[in-house]
């Protein structure tokens, strides 16, 4: 079984992506050096936690966007291949 994360870190990492989304991306190094930027976290344990948490949220997010994305083209491209096949 995987890690648990505490919801402190959950909590904190939802926050700060949602205030500020641009900050973010699927680079652990750059979220790290923001959330010490943004919050006023002393434990650098507890920051790469929540950076940690961060990148998984992006990095999902990406992810759910690009299927979405590719189903729509297959869609199309199956209806396409109706269209070509009935005429």
């Amino acid at each position: 079984m995987g890690k648990v994360r505490p919801d402190n870190v959950k909590r904190a990492a939802r926050e700060l992506v949602e205030r500020f989304p641009e900050k973010f991306s699927v680079e652990f190094e750059s979220n790290k050096k923001n959330v010490d930027v943004l919050t006023n976290v002393r434990s650098k344990k507890l920051k790469n936690r929540i950076a940690g948490y961060i990148t998984k949220i992006i990095g999902r997010k990406i992810t759910e966007k690009n299927l979405e994305e590719s189903s729509k083209t297959s869609q199309a491209n199956q209806r396409k291949d109706k269209m070509s096949s009935k005429g």
